[in-house]
């Protein structure tokens, strides 16, 4: 992968921590650790909802009906994690929302927002391992990702954060 330099320390920039908001548990860790870590930093933080795109060619009619559900749900999503953020550490989120893959939107993005200096994503606590976004990123494709991955323990608790953050 070949990286977009960053500029989120010269002039006129700030740094970005992106957070993928999804439908899980653990999300609101990654979503709070973000928040704290950018109110003490003075960074912004972006949060990004991406609608899975399916295969919704063969029930025709309905395909917008679906991906227009599907971008909304997203959309809400974005938006309870931005009133996280908000309540949190007072900032104000970027929100994005993108309908596709969601590993290849996250690395899409970073490559087009030239201040994304950190990915944050928070791990599963289940049995069935840290989860598919930090499987797929951090694992055989972390060593040459364009910014640094923090991914942080899905069991912490807000005060667990607070201290680290």
């Amino acid at each position: 992968m070949t990286a977009t330099p960053r500029r989120c320390y010269e002039p006129g920039h700030r740094p970005k921590f992106l957070v993928v908001v999804d439908e899980t548990p653990e999300c609101d860790r990654a979503v709070y650790f973000a928040a704290r870590r950018a109110g003490r930093v003075g960074a912004d933080v972006v949060l990004l909802a991406v609608a899975e795109a399916g295969d919704f060619e063969q029930w025709l009619g309905v395909s917008d009906v679906i991906r227009a559900e599907a971008a909304e749900e997203a959309r809400d999503r974005a938006e309870a994690a931005a009133a996280r953020v908000r309540s949190v550490a007072g900032v104000e989120p970027q929100l994005v929302v993108h309908e596709g893959v969601p590993s290849e939107e996250i690395v899409a993005l970073i490559e087009a927002d030239e201040d994304i200096s950190l990915l944050v994503l928070a791990a599963g606590t289940g049995s069935d391992g840290p989860g598919p976004l930090v499987s797929s990123l951090a694992g055989k494709s972390a060593g040459s990702f364009a910014v640094p991955i923090a991914i942080v323990p899905g069991h912490l608790s807000d005060r667990d954060i607070d201290t680290l953050s």
